[in-house]
């Protein structure tokens, strides 16, 4: 890059006089001054001149043959362009008007004749600051525009990278509905939607304080993480952990991530939810009244993991229920007086949702009509989730998660969770982890999630805890069932769950046999089977779990012993 110019440097000074003598004088004078000069005898000549040399300041007598310097002026500037060259008038004009003429035609300035050396001087040294200075304003205006485009080509392939991180997100499922800026992981907002193994959605939506490169930075761990751990069976109190965890550990003091995380199970008809920091959720209900989710936690990035709280509010739904979840940039938009949208914005829009109105049109519909000609901010977003009578909606593709290591073929593996471990850990997302290491069961990750999330909760429920399943088929029942299990398992004791897997390849790809053994007195599992079969073709909502069905359908086969607390399943995998 070239140095600046300085105040002392010589100038390339363009002179244009019709008078030979005082042109003469002129070239001495600003010569003896250390300048280099260019010197014209009418305007046509300097307009030419000036196109060839590019000279630093012109000193143009007004009234010249072939092209006055009227006219001369107006060339000469238009083809400066951007580039500012001082334009000094030599006149012996005095009228006001003529002076005008001359100023209007593009003059800066102007020279009276006879010339005085000082005046000169000291003319040419002003416009030369003059000059100096709009260059360095310019060179800094192309500097900053050169710097603007470089960030935003660098945002660009940020978003790229952040995307391919998040690339197994299930955000364009057909019960999902969203808006968010391109860039939004740069205003701080963050969105992820993931589908579960054995069926059902987890949702994030994330605010981090701070805009650009801070809050990207932040996003990309929780995206890892998010899509990571949900790949693998974990639940949503678990990944918030991780999260919470991970942030406290690399983020400033003052930086931290408001957050919601929703688990869906389209199944059971439930939505699990937990909300540190982030605006009011809300759940639309399809035959009732519309209710507020308030957060009820600090933001993530906070609290160390022993003062931590990731327990989930769980809300029974019907299909048609629709959850809805914002960041602050919606309650923030404002219209063309300031006034700001609001949580009254919100709750209006979402109250006044009549039948046939998806309540996400609704509220933007809303934040249009409040903002009218205003933008919307770059850090809105917002998300609504349905709830669907369709258990092979988020179902995960085969291959979501490929990998190019090679894995065991033939192995034995046995696993043991005891006492009150089982009610602090769950083993699934460990066990389809060790199952996972075999390449062809890599595409099957949803059914082996499955088969082991009904073997561990059979067990556990109907085993361990001695839970019967008909309670589970009123609401009533329902919400009896779920106290009642966790009362029993904060008293566990002498109890196990074991599990015994067994893989060896076939010519047709392989087969893995796993049993699953629980230290309970066993229960009726022919009767149980006959009551899940019931109430999978009952119609309505269903509040119980799939169960033994499941199992049958996906397995090659399946055998219980010793009045059920031994069960064991054979499940068989193509090429």
């Amino acid at each position: 890059m070239d140095e600046p110019a300085a105040e002392s440097d010589p100038l390339k000074i363009l002179i244009a006089d019709d008078s030979d003598s005082d042109r003469v004088i002129l070239k001495t004078l600003l010569r003896h001054l250390g300048h280099h000069v260019l010197d014209a005898a009418n305007g046509r000549e300097a307009v030419a001149l000036f196109r060839s040399g590019e000279p630093d300041i012109v000193l143009l007598d007004a009234l010249m043959p072939a092209m006055d310097g009227m006219e001369a002026a107006r060339e000469i500037k238009r083809l400066a362009g951007e580039r500012m060259v001082p334009l000094i008038f030599i006149t012996s004009l005095s009228e006001a008007e003529d002076l005008a003429r001359c100023l209007e035609a593009g003059g800066d300035g102007f020279l009276s004749k006879p010339y005085n050396r000082v005046m000169i001087d000291a003319k040419i040294n002003a416009f030369n600051r003059m000059r100096l200075m709009h260059q360095a304003l310019s060179d800094q205006r192309d500097l900053m525009h050169e710097r603007n485009r470089q960030l935003l080509e660098e945002q660009h392939v940020a978003r790229r990278v952040f995307d391919n991180v998040a690339h197994t997100g299930c955000l364009d499922s057909p019960n999902i509905r969203y808006h968010a800026s391109p860039l939004s992981v740069f205003s701080g907002d963050v969105l992820f939607a993931s589908p579960r193994p054995a069926g059902g959605m987890l949702v994030f939506t994330g605010d981090f304080t701070g805009h650009g490169l801070p809050a990207a930075i932040g996003a990309m761990p929780v995206a890892e993480t998010f899509y990571g751990m949900a790949s693998k069976g974990f639940d949503g109190s678990d990944i918030l952990r991780e999260i919470n965890q991970k942030l406290v550990r690399i983020l400033p003091k003052d930086m931290f991530c408001c957050g919601a995380m929703v688990e869906a199970d389209f199944g059971l008809n439930q939505l699990k939810v937990w909300n540190g920091g982030l605006p009011d959720g809300w759940l639309v209900r399809s035959s009732a009244a519309s209710y507020s989710l308030p957060s009820r936690h600090l933001p993530l990035g906070i609290l160390n993991a022993d003062q931590f709280n990731a327990e989930m509010e769980t809300i029974r739904t019907l299909p048609g229920d629709r959850l809805l979840l914002m960041t602050d940039g919606v309650l923030e938009c404002s219209n063309e007086e300031g006034h700001l949208f609001g949580e009254r914005g919100v709750r209006l829009a979402v109250e006044g949702v009549t039948s046939g109105r998806h309540p996400f049109d609704a509220l933007m519909s809303g934040i249009r009509r409040f903002t009218g000609r205003q933008k919307f901010g770059d850090d809105l977003t917002l998300c609504c989730l349905e709830m669907v009578d369709h258990a092979g909606l988020t179902a995960m593709p085969e291959g979501a998660e490929p990998s190019t290591l090679a894995g065991p073929t033939e192995w034995k593996c046995v696993y043991e969770i005891r006492e009150r471990t089982l009610g602090e850990f769950s083993p699934l997302p460990l066990l389809l982890h060790i199952c996972m290491e075999v390449p062809g069961l890599r595409r099957k990750s949803g059914e082996i999630y499955t088969l082991l999330s009904e073997l561990y909760n059979n067990a556990l429920e109907h085993g361990v805890l001695e839970l019967p399943s008909e309670w589970k088929y009123t609401p009533e029942g329902f919400d009896r069932y779920y106290f009642e299990r966790a009362l029993r398992l904060s008293g566990v004791s002498g109890h196990y769950i074991r599990f015994s897997f067994h893989h060896e390849p076939m010519q047709w790809g392989g087969r893995l046999r796993v049993v699953c053994e629980d230290s309970g007195q066993g229960f009726d599992f022919q009767n149980h089977a006959v009551l899940q079969s019931t109430e999978m073709e009952q119609s309505g909502p269903r509040y119980a779990g799939r169960g033994l069905i499941l199992l049958k359908r996906l397995a090659e086969s399946i055998r219980f012993h010793e009045q059920g607390s031994r069960v064991e399943i054979v499940y068989d995998w193509y090429f």
